[in-house]
């Protein structure tokens, strides 16, 4: 298109086409058709980024092995520094690959990379308890990542998330909601670890972390009440900044406020393709526990996510399903494949994803955003090390606030719904755990269903569904993964 033809429908949202780069891009993503821009799309991107860029750094620190230390990717011939830098960039690569399926094929706002509590399982159980190699584990994730494929090219992952009941679809986002604050309140260090109550207040007025992060949580609000134009966004700057500039005037120790920036390792070959090896010599019986304990996962923690960050979004229909959900599902499964063949962990949907859409984001060009600042960062592994985690936090906690309205759409007089509802919402954030949550919710409609006298409501697939999960945590927390090695 020429410079001076307008968006379509003028989906600039009143800036005007700008350019023929614009006004294809407004095309091309349907800007008029989501009520949004270039700009808004801009900054949602790089919302979402700054959220969730610390997976850069996070999630080679927990997959990197340390001989005699801690379990996990151990290379002969090569430090740990070298296999983090190398778990840097293919976690870089992974998030990219998924993040531009999602942009360019389905046309979402959301994000991906390689998740947490997967990792830590990959690393922690696979490797240490189970001591199975790490090149089988990658061999797992690829197979957990074609079955994957395959399930949603035939739109089986699609009707199985259509089998959520109604109660546990609508309750989700604002178990996210507090999932979301949890994590941000306890990187702020507002919430801390405690051994009589669990959590408990930080040292909010002693500790330089906790202070800088109440300063920028309510500078934030108070820019998202006043409808600034990239709140968010300018919170976790303005803080970043503020940091840097308190441990540069020499008010805290060097390092309190400030992230630190290591070097970078670009040759993955010792990664790439080493799932193959780890096919040889498999114990089957072993092997199919764990695919099936990524699978589960995986599955459910993505549908989860896409199904909350689609509320606050707006995109779900009146029975609450994201129409054409089998594309994100096919970015998420795509993005696992090619994870494990290059080395990384189960790539899933993240939740700081609903920090973009908080600020606009409606369409695949906020994805677009992301996968391209993701790349960016390969520039300087990890180039996002530069905002602390306190900063970058401090978004959770406000979509955190923003998710809690999606909670009265549930039928909180109706103890058939308000039950699985309110259990969906409890345990999520309580075993950190988004697939736990939904879970909880799933056992327990049909249960409360059969009970009120209400079976014929109750789908055979929604039992189903309950079987499974209870197969699922006999499995994860019946001892048995730590007895077929």
């Amino acid at each position: 298109m020429s410079g001076d033809t307008p968006a379509a429908g003028d989906g600039s949202g009143g800036s005007g086409a700008g350019s023929g780069n614009e006004s294809v891009l407004a095309s091309y993503f349907g800007f008029a058709e989501h009520d949004t821009d270039l700009t808004t799309e801009v900054l949602a991107g790089l919302t979402t980024f700054l959220t969730m860029s610390y997976i850069v750094v996070v999630n080679p620190s927990i997959l990197t092995g340390i001989p005699g230390e801690k379990p996990g990717i151990v290379i002969d011939g090569y430090a740990p520094g070298e296999v983090e830098q190398m778990l840097a960039v293919t976690t870089i690569l992974a998030a990219s690959v998924a993040i531009f399926v999602m942009a360019f094929y389905a046309n979402r706002p959301f994000a991906q990379a390689p998740g947490l509590g997967l990792n830590a399982f990959f690393a922690f159980t696979v490797i240490g308890a189970l001591g199975i190699p790490w090149e089988t584990a990658l061999a797992a994730v690829v197979v957990e990542g074609v079955i994957f494929i395959a399930l949603t090219a035939v739109g089986a992952r699609e009707y199985i998330i259509e089998l959520f009941p109604a109660p546990v679809k609508f309750s989700v986002g604002t178990g996210i909601g507090v999932f979301l604050a949890m994590i941000g309140l306890q990187e702020m260090r507002l919430v801390v670890d405690d051994g009589a109550t669990l959590v408990t207040l930080g040292s909010v007025a002693s500790d330089p972390v906790a202070i800088m992060s109440v300063l920028g949580l309510f500078l934030t609000l108070a820019l998202y009440v006043k409808g600034t134009r990239g709140a968010i966004l300018l919170g976790i700057l303005a803080t970043t900044a503020g940091g840097y500039l308190v441990e540069a005037a020499g008010l805290v120790g060097g390092g309190t406020l400030t992230a630190n920036i290591p070097d970078a390792q670009y040759d993955i070959s010792p990664l790439f393709g080493a799932f193959l090896d780890g096919f040889q010599n498999v114990d089957a019986f072993a092997f199919a526990l764990v695919v099936f304990t990524f699978f589960f996962v995986d599955f459910f923690d993505t549908a989860g996510t896409l199904t909350g960050v689609s509320q606050v979004a707006g995109f779900l229909d009146e029975e609450g399903n994201l129409p054409d959900i089998d594309r994100p599902l096919m970015a998420d499964a795509i993005g696992t494949t090619v994870g494990g063949i290059i080395g990384t962990s189960t790539v899933t949907t993240f939740v700081e994803s609903a920090t973009g859409v908080q600020e606009g984001g409606r369409t695949g060009m906020t994805a677009l955003v992301v996968g391209v600042l993701f790349l960016g960062a390969l520039a300087v592994v990890p180039l996002a090390a530069a905002v602390p985690l306190y900063a970058s936090h401090i978004a959770l906690v406000v979509v955190a606030l923003l998710m809690l309205q999606n909670v009265v759409k549930v039928q909180w007089d109706d103890l058939t719904h308000a039950i699985p509802a309110g259990l969906t919402v409890i345990v999520m954030p309580l075993t950190f755990s988004i697939a736990y949550g939904i879970a909880a919710g799933i056992v327990s409609y049909p249960v409360v269903k059969a009970a009120r006298g209400e079976r014929k409501d109750v789908r055979l697939g929604q039992w189903a569904l309950a079987a499974a999960f209870v197969v699922y945590f006999a499995v994860r927390t019946g001892g048995v993964l730590q007895t077929v090695a």
